[in-house]
């Protein structure tokens, strides 16, 4: 009897030991205190700008101010002008395409559609001064705007539909001398506000980011460390790391949670073996849109309505527009849980002018590339922007409208609302045929969720995603997940092997008892 506890007691140490393999690995202990020690840090420029005779001057351009700045900066423009915030594009390598030029300039979204015909109100979210349909000069440095990624005043703005221009009645002199490392507030300016509102387009990127809580996100969190943008999205020479996959395609220059956090980041080994196929957002960001909500959808087939011949607008509790005549009806949403899809980093998009033959489909705007044979893909969750959107019937291409212009009477549809005179136009200027028919399509457009980043309490739990009932990842059908799918065959094989685990044990365990039991009858005769 004493050795079948001894046995069981072999059987219970065997067991113990599988359990602490699984749920320790490879860790490195000290490294957040390492980044809690790193950020906190402030930073202390080197130069007083108040101090330069050039910014003493009365400026009355904000050309004049470019023009300061390059007199010590005598080469930031030829890396500026190289940046994809510049030019509005980049060259890709698209599976299936080859090398492609992609950028703002020609990729198709589904909000406000496209900026060719309409630059002069784009670009007040873009780098540079003097952009409109009639032309922009890409390699006039003047036309560079520094101030707008390096006020530290927090003063400086673009104004409505001035082309890039800020607003006239700024301070200039005030702002030039109050230059330094780009802040939230410059980045966020135009990334919270994509798309013409907050958080229209992304639903992680919103204007609670500038000043953040802990329960926003933990690495912004005012409160906590505190990160700037570029803590993250580090940049040399005006390359900026990190790409936004509405408009990248290729697995290059990425912003990762690895490169401080390193691949190994949690103590239980059977989380970080999770890592291998699902990336940290997916656990990490378990809402997005916690503060303001996000648009969901957007039909531009509704819009065009007036009320006593002038257009007019629909809010709803909470101030987020519901309807507008110069463009359609959305819908938004709050504490959003993510959809999550397959990707390996690289995207494809649809390009001004292509054509596609499904109508009767949802048309995918940008297509994340991955699955679970993919060696490369994770699991990353996903805000998914549905949309209605004008395309030509006939010829089945996206139409790009001219939705602006300064007034009635030029075919602007947010002037005119004509959807085919606006369509003839926008299509004009992009140098696609136009059948003159103007139809609608359902679209889908995939935005990954990357920040508002939750505390470890707050993360998601196992039992969100290993379950049969309501599984957050119910729709990923490619793989096979415990507790959440049923498969009679691995089922059975697996209650099997632990069975004949068991089995053997015991066989082994009574054979060494028979033997030795035997061999003491042999030894006492």
């Amino acid at each position: 009897m004493k050795k079948i506890f001894i046995a069981l007691a072999l059987i219970g140490i065997i067991i113990l030991s599988a359990v602490t393999f699984l749920t320790t690995g490879s860790y490195e202990p000290t490294r957040l205190m390492k980044l809690k020690e790193e950020y906190p840090q402030k930073y202390s420029p080197s130069a007083d700008h108040k101090k330069f005779a050039v910014l003493q001057k009365k400026f009355s351009r904000p050309q004049e101010v470019t023009e300061a700045c390059l007199s010590c900066h005598t080469e930031t423009h030829k890396e500026v002008m190289q940046s994809n915030h510049w030019n509005w594009e980049r060259e890709e390598y698209i599976n299936g395409r080859g090398i492609v030029s992609i950028g703002k300039k020609n990729v198709v979204n589904n909000f406000c559609i496209g900026i060719e015909g309409n630059e002069q109100s784009c670009a007040k979210c873009h780098i540079g001064y003097g952009m409109t349909n009639q032309g922009f000069s890409y390699t006039d440095s003047k036309n560079i705007d520094c101030l707008v990624c390096h006020d530290n005043s927090e003063t400086y703005v673009k104004g409505n539909e001035l082309a890039g221009l800020p607003e006239p009645s700024l301070d200039l002199n005030l702002i030039s001398q109050s230059v330094g490392k780009p802040l939230r507030s410059n980045c966020g300016v135009c990334h919270f506000f994509g798309g013409g509102g907050n958080n229209i387009k992304h639903g992680d990127l919103e204007k609670s980011m500038f000043e953040p809580s802990r329960d926003v996100d933990v690495h912004m969190a005012v409160e906590g460390a505190n990160l700037q943008c570029i803590d993250c999205h580090t940049t040399e020479k005006h390359n900026i790391s990190g790409k936004m996959y509405s408009l990248s395609s290729m697995n290059r220059n990425r912003s990762s949670c690895e490169q401080c956090h390193t691949e190994n980041p949690h103590e239980a080994g059977i989380l970080n073996e999770h890592t291998v196929k699902v990336a940290c957002q997916t656990c990490h960001i378990p809402t997005y849109a916690k503060v303001n909500a996000t648009k969901t959808s957007w039909d531009w087939s509704t819009a065009g309505k007036l009320r006593n011949g002038e257009p007019y607008e629909e809010d709803d509790a909470d101030g987020n527009h519901i309807y507008l005549s110069i463009k359609g009806s959305f819908e938004w949403g709050k504490n959003l849980k993510p959809d999550y899809v397959w990707f390996n980093g690289t995207a494809d998009h649809y390009l001004l002018g292509e054509v596609f033959d499904d109508t009767t489909r949802a048309l995918k705007i940008n297509t994340l590339n991955g699955s679970y044979n993919d060696l490369d893909s994770k699991i990353i969750p996903v805000k998914i922007h549905r949309a209605v959107q004008p395309f030509d019937p006939i010829l089945k291409v996206l139409i790009q409208p001219k939705l602006f212009a300064d007034k009635k009477g030029e075919g602007a549809f947010w002037q005119d609302f004509d959807w085919r005179r606006s369509s003839e136009i926008g299509m004009k200027e992009i140098n696609v045929p136009f059948s003159g028919e103007v139809g609608f399509i359902r679209t889908e457009m995939y935005w990954p969720i990357n920040h508002m980043v939750s505390t470890k309490e707050l993360t998601v739990q196992c039992n969100e995603c290993h379950t049969r009932e309501k599984s957050r990842l119910a729709n990923l059908t490619d793989f096979y997940m415990p507790a959440r799918d049923y498969s009679s065959i691995i089922e059975i094989t697996g209650v099997s092997i632990i069975l004949l685990t068991v089995f053997g044990i015991f066989i082994h365990g009574s054979i060494r008892i028979f033997s030795s039991r035997k061999m003491k009858k042999e030894r006492s005769k």
